[in-house]
């Protein structure tokens, strides 16, 4: 299992900004003291598809934290998702966006959480905000 440390050098060599480190570590933990934290079988596959992270250490991050991961997506969040990220693609045409394009695994996530009620934590509250009005959103 890897160490505090070992957790700490990857987050911060992950990290653009010490200072977001601190942000996400301040809101994960008033989530602990209202209750789970529950992440989206996709954030925890996101995790391991950094080539600077293994497996190992994200299973014990997950372990040593607590976080629990919900590995079943039902038809509500697919379909939830696939309108979302529809409606997401003709505002991007509709106004010409050359900004960041995002994934359907970011709706999945977001109607993930929309559908179970969780609070969602993001650095992108506009996405969430316009394709699930009614997420709760943590913002970092």
């Amino acid at each position: 299992m890897p160490s505090k440390d070992e957790y700490a050098r990857v987050r911060n060599r992950n990290s653009p900004c010490t200072s977001l480190n601190l942000a996400v570590q301040a809101a994960l933990e008033s989530p602990f003291g209202q209750g789970n934290v529950t992440v989206a079988a996709l954030v925890f596959a996101e995790l391991i598809a950094d080539p600077g992270r293994t497996e190992n250490f994200v299973n014990g991050f997950f372990e040593d934290t607590g976080i629990t991961i919900d590995w079943h997506l039902t038809k509500a969040i697919w379909r939830s998702a696939g309108r979302a990220f529809r409606s997401y693609a003709e505002r991007r045409r509709k106004n010409r966006d050359l900004g960041t394009r995002r994934t359907l695994a970011d709706f999945l996530i977001g109607a993930h959480a929309a559908s179970h009620g969780y609070r969602l934590l993001t650095l992108d509250e506009r996405l969430y905000r316009a394709a699930f009005p009614t997420l709760k959103i943590e913002t970092i």
